[in-house]
């Protein structure tokens, strides 16, 4: 069975890991850029998806590139307390949480695919815009997916909703626990920082949002050139006794611009031998840490399902499940504790309790966690997606 790859991003590099671990030999990933460079700032591996990468043979690597998350912590724009959860390990999760720089996660994956697949496993300069003679094309090539433009034509760009974000990297001091990711913010204004290094020095990933009058920027670049002077106006007076947030927006080296913006939710993604994969099929806003993640967890149940010659099993499971989270992250998902915090209490308060009750919050976390996958019980009792492939599904292509 001869399978194609469309896109070298973290989803289709850790489709053609998961399909080599099932048994499929002849994968080749197709990527259009002449060359894949570690591009971009910080992302969030959560729990069920670093138990995938452990599970692909990654844990020592993984743990080379990442901090291991400890806590999430909300905050309202004042820097009072809202919401704090621990995270990973902490949590009682048997894998951990993972703050990592995007590029070097996906370098990561790269030389795995190089070292398991053979040099020639990836094809760079090499675009794809629909099938060809393979027996199944995976489209895992983003927001603005070729394949996906293929199976829907005139869909158009990706729907803006009128925010912006900008984001950078900023060598500084620790906070809080010294491995917190924090959001502070008021349901239109956010701020995020957390660290992807450690040790000597803090490396914190940050990430800046509000409302942008006028057209949205260039949709679906996460490299436009921002400056970080300018993103820092706009938050000039967010100082919190643990957080500096003009300074750390201040040090950074580069900042780029973002417009908020998702995919609407498809009715399938799989037309006869051509699949979607990641962004391609479900791209979501960047709400409750999980873009990354859930590609990731795509690739798996894709491999599991060829591997029992049931691809109609892949889009089964996870265009319901994918579907759900994008529509909740359209609603703010767990992060609607802010907004619901300055609805209640605009001008700040002293008692999170008399604003948004503990298990008014409690729900709001777990009901996220359940919509993602991330339940803690109930990702320690699933079943892996180990999976090795049948004589059957060997001899078969999906189509036939």
């Amino acid at each position: 069975m001869r399978i194609v790859i469309a896109g070298a991003g973290i989803g289709g590099l850790a489709a053609a890991l998961s399909l080599h671990a099932a048994g499929f030999e002849d994968v080749t990933v197709h990527e259009a850029v002449p060359e894949i460079r570690p591009l971009g700032v910080g992302i969030n591996l959560l729990p069920h998806a670093v138990r995938e990468l452990i599970e692909l043979g990654l844990a020592d690597r993984l743990a080379g590139i990442g901090v291991a998350t400890a806590e999430l912590a909300y905050f309202n724009r004042y820097g009072t307390p809202i919401w704090s959860e621990p995270r990973g390990l902490a949590a009682g999760y048997a894998w951990p949480q993972y703050s990592v720089h995007r590029g070097r996660l996906q370098h990561l994956l790269l030389e795995a695919v190089i070292e398991r697949l053979g040099p020639d496993s990836v094809r760079t300069g090499s675009r794809i815009t629909g099938p060809g003679t393979e027996d199944l094309l995976i489209g895992a090539d983003g927001i603005n997916s070729a394949v996906r433009a293929h199976l829907h034509p005139g869909e158009g760009p990706p729907p803006w909703n009128g925010l912006v974000l900008w984001r950078g990297m900023t060598y500084g001091e620790p906070f809080l626990t010294g491995r917190s990711m924090i959001m502070a913010g008021d349901g239109t204004k956010k701020f995020v920082a957390y660290p992807i290094e450690t040790g000597h020095r803090t490396l914190i990933n940050w990430i800046a949002e509000q409302p942008l009058e006028g057209a949205a920027p260039e949709r679906g670049n996460w490299n436009r050139p921002a400056d970080p002077a300018e993103v820092g106006r706009h938050f000039a007076d967010w100082r919190f006794d643990w957080l500096d947030v003009p300074a750390v927006i201040a040090g950074a080296e580069a900042a780029y611009e973002y417009p908020m913006v998702d995919r609407d939710p498809l009715p399938r993604w799989t037309y006869g031998n051509v699949t979607l994969l990641g962004d391609a099929a479900h791209a979501m806003y960047p709400i409750g840490s999980n873009g990354a993640s859930q590609a990731i967890i795509d690739a798996r149940v894709l491999a599991h399902a060829l591997a029992h010659d049931d691809l109609d099993a892949y889009e089964a499971l996870r265009r319901p499940a994918t579907t759900a989270l994008q529509l909740s992250n359209r609603e703010m998902g767990p992060e609607v504790v802010m907004k619901l915090a300055h609805e209640r209490a605009p001008g700040g308060f002293d008692d999170i309790e008399q604003v948004v009750p503990y298990a008014e919050r409690a729900e709001i976390a777990a009901s996220y966690k359940r919509t993602a996958g991330f339940d803690p019980a109930a990702l320690s009792e699933r079943p892996s997606w180990d999976a090795t492939r049948t004589s059957r599904s060997a001899d078969r292509s999906p189509a036939s």
